[in-house]
């Protein structure tokens, strides 16, 4: 069994990007299609509204990062393998949140050195994106923001996970998407950068700690007097909502994507917290 580490003294990496693609693939990720189903709907239309062809392979599964950075290399290989499979066309690959997006863009060519998929591990981590990353860096997105067509005024507190921040390095594509939003005004915690104390396995081997980082993530949030709590990772919504609903805070949080999608489409943010599990759950195919 060997201990990994997949967000520490992770410095920014330099990328060269791709012109817009005519398609790319969606790695939803367990904790959107499990608790979250909107934000990958949202994803998908703000793609295809773009003029992208989203393919969501439905033999998609977990990353294997929870296994890996347990230390159990052959479990989260056995699980890898199988991306490796659904996402084998060389065309983008769009992943919903950072620290799926740092496994599968960094930790799978170390996962697979020496095996016969490792070329293969290579080519998936080379042309896999985290949303904002793509949505910046290749799509221009926050560019076009102006014509939104909710410019309604709202205050945000802008979470970006560690695994976003230093792993993924995309602090900055999070920020600009939300800045540039008409209306949108950002507020910053103190302590932005701070773990909310979610860290995968970590909140549940760590559950004390965990519970006292979110607690101090939670009231940070809270004393911006935000209206919204918007963040590109799940696991970190999940840590920080349940955490501001025990100290009986209202507050609704929303995935980026979702924030996105409903300011460019005037959406009145009527699905914050809710699930379309019916919308999601009908991609029977491979095209969403």
């Amino acid at each position: 069994m060997t201990e990994h580490n997949t967000t520490a003294a992770a410095s920014r990496h330099q990328r060269v990007y791709p012109p817009k693609p005519e398609a790319v693939y969606l790695l939803g990720t367990c904790l959107v299609d499990s608790f979250y189903p909107e934000a990958g709907m949202d994803a998908i239309a703000l793609l295809q509204h773009a003029g992208i062809e989203v393919i969501f392979p439905q033999s998609q599964s977990c990353c294997g990062q929870p296994a890996y950075n347990s230390g159990y290399d052959e479990q989260a290989r056995a699980v890898a393998r199988t991306q490796l499979q659904a996402f084998a066309a060389d065309i983008p690959v769009v992943v919903m949140m950072g620290s799926c997006a740092g496994m599968v863009h960094k930790e799978y060519p170390k996962l697979f050195a020496g095996q016969q998929e490792e070329a293969a591990a290579i080519a998936l981590a080379a042309r896999s994106y985290e949303f904002s990353e793509f949505m910046v860096n290749v799509l221009q997105l926050e560019q076009q923001l102006a014509q939104a067509e909710d410019q309604s005024p709202l205050t945000v507190a802008l979470h970006t996970s560690c695994s976003a921040r230093r792993g993924m390095g995309v602090a900055a594509e999070h920020k600009a998407l939300v800045e540039n939003l008409p209306g949108v005004q950002v507020v910053e915690p103190e302590r932005v950068a701070e773990c909310c104390g979610f860290g995968g396995t970590f909140a549940v081997k760590q559950g004390d700690i965990s519970a006292a980082m979110a607690a101090d993530k939670a009231s940070a949030i809270a004393a911006t007097g935000c209206q919204r709590l918007v963040s590109g990772d799940c696991g970190c919504l999940m840590n920080i909502s349940g955490t501001l609903d025990r100290q009986e805070r209202a507050l609704p949080v929303q995935h980026l994507a979702s924030l996105l999608y409903t300011r460019l489409n005037g959406g009145d943010g009527s699905n914050i917290g809710q699930k379309r599990s019916q919308q999601y759950s009908k991609k029977s195919g491979e095209k969403a």
